[in-house]
């Protein structure tokens, strides 16, 4: 019988609990290759989350494994069978605009502030927690259970494919990286660089696209843009109109012959670029209006014309199912240079029941019509458990009765850790109705749903274990 007041468990380790996760989100863990060693291939910082975590797990009495600086794990209990619940460390970069310090791990209004608060941090301290708590409860268990520590998540996956090449796949998991309840399904995501092709000019134009460049990541939406044009033109007064016709900030700064114009628009996840306000897209919009070089206004062309919208609709790659719901489409990443043209980085996610393949050959014959090329970067089938699987139905009972609501699963177009198991589910942290602030400015998790998380991994990761 399991009659352990898991909430009441919480709560009497919540200064401790949140001591930890301060301290964790308050190392700067961003990709950083520029100063990568053998034993830090992501660079310095990751690499020291990762041992801040160990460290943890050390302290604990559990046992600890770091992975070559890839990934590293907290194991506990005995037995054949391995559980697995499977975190990351990385963040992505920080971006522009935030009222309080990115990396300080602040509390004020019920809510911790930093990168990394919600996604994933926080739900992986909660996880932690939740191992910590059945351990210093000493309960029986039958099987192993691993916190598997990632830490290039949010770029290209390196450390658990480096993982699950020397470590033993569990049997089951969950990852605690997405929303409540479960999630049993993700769509396949690709990212593709769409890479211009030089063109010859015509006649002289009475204004060149000397640089265009917006965004960081591809599986994030870009809040900034900025473009260099030469001309001696004035476009001040028709620029600040299209600015507030769409409710957006910028303005244009003179530097001899060349005008910048720059913009703010709304960073969002990749996953649900509709929630966001695409800066390079915007920009592109504007300056497609404008009469520019053969060059330049191809590059934008292309874009006011294919990749205003999210649904892929205007790529001809539309599609959907009743599983996972609509493709989805984000320009990510913008760049053009005069000298050698532009490049589009797409993040393109696609149906559980859709075809990858029939996504690429669409994309292919309008990229050469249109005088592009394209690559394939990374590319990454769906993922589906069946929702009568032990593991999703033991996360269902659980979450039920710790919340009182349906815990019936649903479907995602963000890629979780859940992937990497051969029957893993995402599972939280972030609970129904709240705003998914995921890579956006003053990302945050609510305190009391840090403590109802920790609660419900404790439990859940009993219930598979015990």
């Amino acid at each position: 019988m399991n009659d352990v007041n898991w909430k009441k468990e919480v709560e009497t380790r919540k200064d401790a609990f949140l001591n930890d996760t301060q301290g964790l989100l308050q190392i700067r863990s961003i990709l950083d290759e520029d100063n990568a060693t053998k034993n830090a291939p992501f660079g310095p910082e990751i690499a020291a989350a990762l041992e801040y975590m160990l460290g943890l797990g050390e302290n604990a009495g559990m046992t600890v494994k770091n992975v070559d600086g890839y990934a590293g794990h907290i194991e506990m209990g005995t037995g054949k069978e391995l559980i697995g619940v499977l975190g990351h460390l990385d963040v992505v970069p920080e971006g522009d605009g935030w009222t309080v310090d990115p990396f300080g791990g602040e509390i004020k209004d019920g809510k911790i502030f930093a990168r990394g608060a919600i996604d994933d941090k926080g739900p992986t301290m909660a996880a932690w927690y939740g191992m910590k708590i059945i351990k210093e409860l000493n309960l029986p268990l039958s099987k192993r259970v691993r916190l598997i520590l990632g830490t290039d998540e949010e770029s290209q996956w390196r450390c658990v494919d480096h993982y699950f090449k020397q470590e033993e796949m569990p049997s089951a998991g969950f990852a605690p990286d997405a929303d409540f309840p479960i999630i049993h399904a993700e769509k396949g995501m690709m990212n593709v660089t769409m890479k211009q092709e030089m063109v010859k000019e015509g006649e002289q134009s009475e204004a060149v696209l000397q640089s265009f460049q917006s965004g960081l990541r591809l599986n994030m939406v870009p809040d900034r843009a900025e473009a260099h044009v030469i001309t001696a033109n004035k476009w001040q007064d028709r620029f600040q109109d299209f600015l507030n016709e769409n409710h957006l900030t910028g303005g244009i700064e003179e530097e001899g012959d060349v005008q910048r114009f720059y913009l703010t628009g709304k960073s969002a996840h990749g996953s649900t670029p509709e929630f966001g306000v695409n800066a390079g897209g915007m920009l592109a919009s504007f300056l497609s209006q404008l009469t520019l070089d053969h060059q330049g206004s191809s590059f934008l062309q292309f874009i006011e014309e294919h990749l205003m919208d999210n649904s892929g609709e205007k790529l001809g790659i539309m599609a959907e199912d009743k599983v996972s719901g609509t493709l989805t489409v984000n320009a990510g990443v913008f760049n053009y240079h005069r000298e050698d043209g532009g490049s589009i980085g797409l993040n393109i996610r696609y149906p559980v029941t859709h075809s990858g393949d029939a996504v690429l050959e669409i994309l292919g014959k309008l990229a050469k019509r249109e005088g592009f090329t394209i690559k394939v970067t990374k590319h990454t089938t769906p993922h589906f458990v069946d929702e009568q699987h032990t593991v999703v139905q033991t996360l269902k009972k659980v979450y039920e009765e710790q919340t009182g609501h349906s815990g019936k699963p649903i479907a995602i177009g963000g890629g979780t850790y859940a992937r990497s198991l051969v029957a893993g589910v995402a599972f939280g942290a972030l609970f129904p109705g709240r705003e998914d602030v995921a890579h956006q400015k003053d990302e945050y998790m609510f305190l009391e749903d840090l403590f109802s998380a920790a609660a419900i991994y404790a439990e859940a990761i009993y219930e598979l274990a015990k």
